[in-house]
């Protein structure tokens, strides 16, 4: 006989083997293509930011969420010559949040990403390139036990 048991907001249901047996009667319904909330990717119909999209990974929600979309909508309906550049205030108020909760923002990932991408950084505000530098292989003073861009790229 099967039956049904409540634990805190978990509701956990036992069934025989007999009811496994009978085929299921539950209906599917028809997605709503006009439903706002349904997952359609990270752009709606409208043009407007899908928050609920499981591309962004949650971080439209928690501590951190409305910076999160401040920052978010700045770059995306960003019109300036270089996209999202009047939104450096937005990501710093993010990156701060975010430095608040370690255990929810773990930033070990960022420091190896970091090492690998200061490998291969364009010139920062203040260094230049000459001419027959921008087209050489640049050499970097990043140590030997750090990962270069290409080794973390995988193939499509």
């Amino acid at each position: 006989m099967s039956y049904c048991r409540q634990e805190g907001k978990d509701r956990i249901i036992f069934v025989t083997k007999e009811d496994h047996e009978t085929p299921s009667n539950a209906e599917l319904i028809a997605d709503d293509p006009n439903d706002p909330y349904e997952e359609q990717g990270l752009i709606l119909p409208n043009g407007d930011i899908n928050w609920n999209c499981p591309c962004l990974g949650g971080m439209a929600s928690g501590p951190c969420g409305s910076q999160f979309k401040e920052a978010f909508s700045c770059f995306h309906y960003s019109k300036e010559e270089v996209k999202g550049s009047e939104c450096i205030d937005n990501f710093r108020n993010m990156q701060e949040c975010m430095q608040k909760y370690p255990e929810l923002y773990p930033q070990e990932e960022d420091k190896e990403e970091s090492n690998a991408a200061s490998a291969s950084a364009a010139p920062t505000e203040g260094s230049a390139l000459t001419p027959e530098m921008d087209s050489t292989p640049a050499t970097s003073n990043v140590s030997s036990d750090s990962v270069s861009p290409t080794d973390n790229q995988s193939s499509s």
